[in-house]
């Protein structure tokens, strides 16, 4: 997922897909420890964009504290 399709998601769509990233991360690493995993470099994919929607949240939360 690039960043500019992360910024055109509200705050409510982030948090559904940080949920459902952490729960495929949960998946490929006990696939990983069982030997099941098709593509090991799916796990790197999936930190990575749940690190680049943290930082959109965290601009868009320091955007609205210098509103304020």
């Amino acid at each position: 997922m690039k960043v500019n399709e992360i910024r055109n998601l509200s705050t409510a769509e982030l948090n559904e897909k940080i949920v459902s990233l952490r729960e495929e991360l949960f998946n490929l690493r006990f696939q990983l420890a069982t030997g099941q995993l098709d593509n090991p470099m799916r796990i790197r994919e999936v930190r990575k964009t749940i690190a680049r929607i943290k930082t959109v949240q965290r601009e868009e939360e320091l955007k609205a504290a210098q509103k304020a």
